[in-house]
């Protein structure tokens, strides 16, 4: 019997008022995913009351998402959206890269695609 994983892996880090969170996706994210992330996400961002949060998103397992699932994401984006000074999205397909210009609609910081992860968190330290 084969498993398809499948899921949304966090990780928040702290350093004064400045906040770095990693999200890693996995297969095809489901609308129960992110009944399970969301609070998790929503707890670690309640006190941000200014951009100071940077992110990198690991894509690079990520298949993509059911219907109820992107409708989830876009929530998310337009409630933290104002909180994030930098997005890093690394993948590995051309899918994942129109999907970071989308995403970069609904955040105030600067979204950018990579398809390299030290490239990636270079940008979110300059």
């Amino acid at each position: 019997m084969q498993f398809q994983r499948h899921g949304l892996s966090i990780g928040i880090e702290r350093t004064g008022n400045e906040f770095f969170l990693s999200l890693k996706a996995q297969g095809t994210l489901t609308h129960k995913d992110y009944e399970i992330i969301t609070p998790l996400i929503d707890s670690a961002l309640s006190e941000v009351k200014q951009p100071t949060v940077n992110a990198l998103v690991d894509a690079t397992e990520l298949q993509g998402w059911e219907v109820r699932a992107v409708w989830d994401d876009f929530k998310i984006g337009l409630k933290h959206g104002r909180q994030f000074a930098k997005v890093a999205i690394y993948g590995n397909k051309k899918w994942q890269e129109w999907a970071a210009k989308i995403g970069s609609w609904f955040i105030s910081g600067d979204v950018k695609y990579f398809d390299n992860e030290i490239e990636a968190m270079t940008w979110l330290n300059e």
